[in-house]
């Protein structure tokens, strides 16, 4: 797989202002589900103007507690699977929607760095999840190369890519 280079604020603006119309144009609300990036994903579209007109809320859950009280994410996925997991992120995402309003959600999961890795579960390894209400969640995995920083911002752009499919599909 090549490597594409890291996202610009510029690109990731640019990625968000297109979720914000795919939102805007199936008149539905946005939540998001973060962990390793803290927010970024929330953050990145909110910066927009107008943004309460589309987005209901960002949840950052780090801890397994916070993933369970804030999330619904079962015990037993997290102690089987683990916090960076196709489960966890599928749970994350339908209990985003389940907990709010929203119509549309996306989940993060993953191993920013720089330690914390495994070789099960290397730094950069990333699960992203997203789901419309009444639709079925879908997950995908990604190994991002990089720093801390390249890995979130990768992590943020394929985040808002999925959104921008998930909306238009």
């Amino acid at each position: 797989m090549v490597a594409l280079p890291v996202p610009s604020d510029a690109e990731l603006k640019a990625l968000a202002e297109q979720v914000a119309v795919a939102t805007q144009r199936e008149r539905l609300m946005l939540v998001t589900a973060e962990s390793c990036t803290g927010g970024w994903v929330a953050k990145t579209l909110t910066d927009l103007p107008g943004s309460s007109a589309w987005f209901d809320a960002g949840v950052v859950t780090y801890s397994y507690e916070a993933k369970q009280a804030l999330l619904g994410v079962d015990t037993r996925t997290l102690e089987h699977a683990g916090a960076v997991s196709e489960e966890t992120a599928l749970e994350m995402v339908s209990g985003a929607l389940a907990r709010f309003g929203a119509g549309v959600a996306v989940a993060v999961t993953g191993i920013a760095g720089p330690g914390g890795g495994t070789t099960d579960k290397p730094v950069g390894t990333v699960w992203i999840a997203w789901k419309r209400r009444g639709g079925y969640a879908h997950a995908r995995l990604f190994h991002f190369p990089g720093d801390r920083e390249a890995v979130r911002r990768q992590t943020v752009a394929a985040a808002l890519h999925g959104l921008r499919k998930t909306l238009t599909e």
